[in-house]
């Protein structure tokens, strides 16, 4: 005769034909583990990784931090680290001592708690006939059977827990980097609205400052992902009006004498840069290759020796930089956060070519707090190209000093 585990609750408490279910499903899955037939699925994990993993998941699942903190308490009265969860994994602790281990939580606050955890199906209530928890030894001091909370499903649910884990961590980067964009954004849109008032520039300043007001206010910690990417979109469209109305508000001496800091390495040569495509050395002014068709070196310059001159390109990258197609693409992106136009950008590649201009975009990304207006830059450099006067050698020596 096969023993059967306590699936009802004690007293008052319904049976809900969700955690039914639940039961059902989690005993079907002990079967097939325990005859062999689990394929990839061990029902096995690391229980303290595994609370740290349902910690970064637990807005998934509705749970609380406190919720989480009994679910630790919980499984701190398991004796091995592993859980394995073939076998039902019963812990009994009192109220008395679970509520220490909670931090002195009230039993209410616990009762509250361990509702939800047994709602949401990460631990079943194995309850005795009078509703204590304890268990029954045998002759040599072994558990013959137990009354208390099972542990069971949260280990079976580790492949799960740990998916959502890495899904939260992923979604919390791309928030860290959307409000830093946005913040920076905010920043300077600000500072070159103000800049046009003080300087007198010539330019519809106060529509401007209207419209950074309606997209300016405090960011959440935890919004919605698709308000932060409109926003970010909203604000870089913003930020290329104003930038452009402030670059042509400038005159052609203003211009000229606001070169960065490393202006001053970028000589006068004669030769003419050149790329290498598939092979074949062109030139770089008579590129239009599209990006998936570069090569690894560009002017000489190795792929990896670049990304040690210009390592922040790399963040921008979707999957990480392997060529420099995934450059080109990367700086797209760059260049339309730091403000520069679509057109100026066009003819930096027309000049240039695709992985020059690209490596310029990079190197505008690492000094980016020197440089005040980088449109106006690049369409700097992008006259010098055009006039058979530019290098990108010496701007990636000056980066490395």
């Amino acid at each position: 005769m096969v023993e059967r585990m306590a699936t009802t609750p004690f007293g008052g408490a319904p049976l809900r034909a969700k955690n039914f279910a639940l039961m059902t499903e989690v005993e079907r899955r002990q079967e097939k583990l325990r005859s062999g037939d689990g394929g990839n699925d061990t029902g096995t994990a690391e229980k303290w990784q595994l609370i740290r993993a349902l910690t970064e998941a637990r807005e998934v699942y509705g749970l609380s931090d406190r919720s989480i903190a009994v679910l630790e308490a919980l499984t701190s009265f398991h004796p091995q680290r592993q859980l394995d969860g073939k076998s039902p994994l019963i812990v009994f602790p009192s109220n008395a001592e679970l509520s220490i281990r909670c931090r002195g939580m009230s039993p209410a606050t616990l009762r509250r708690h361990i509702a939800a955890l047994v709602d949401t199906g990460f631990i079943f209530r194995r309850d005795s006939a009078n509703g204590k928890r304890y268990c029954r030894r045998d002759n040599r001091g072994q558990v013959e059977n137990a009354f208390g909370f099972d542990l069971a499903p949260l280990a079976l649910r580790a492949a799960e827990v740990f998916t959502h884990a890495e899904a939260a961590r992923e979604r919390a980067k791309r928030l860290s980097k959307l409000r830093g964009e946005i913040t920076l954004h905010l920043r300077d849109i600000a500072k070159t609205i103000e800049a046009g008032f003080v300087e007198g520039r010539k330019g519809d300043w106060d529509t401007f400052s209207l419209r950074l007001a309606e997209l300016s206010g405090r960011i959440p910690r935890n919004g919605d992902i698709i308000d932060f990417v409109s926003r970010c979109e909203e604000l870089l469209r913003l930020r290329a009006e104003v930038e452009n109305a402030y670059l042509n508000a400038m005159s052609k001496e203003e211009m000229s004498a606001n070169d960065s800091v490393f202006e001053r390495h970028i000589q006068n040569s004669n030769t003419d840069p050149s790329i290498e495509l598939n092979g074949i050395e062109q030139n770089t002014q008579r590129t239009s290759s599209p990006p998936h068709k570069l090569e690894r070196k560009s002017v000489g310059i190795g792929l990896h020796d670049f990304l040690k001159s210009c390592p922040q390109i790399a963040d921008y990258a979707r999957d990480g930089i392997k060529t420099w197609a995934d450059v080109v693409a990367a700086a797209e992106i760059v260049r339309s956060m730091l403000g520069i136009s679509p057109s100026a950008w066009s003819a930096a590649r027309a000049a240039m070519g695709d992985v020059d201009s690209a490596i310029v975009i990079s190197a505008i990304l690492e000094r980016a707090e020197h440089i005040r207006s980088p449109g106006g830059y690049l369409r700097d450099l992008t006259r010098k190209a055009e006039n058979g006067r530019f290098s990108i050698h010496p701007m990636l020596k000056a980066l490395k000093e």
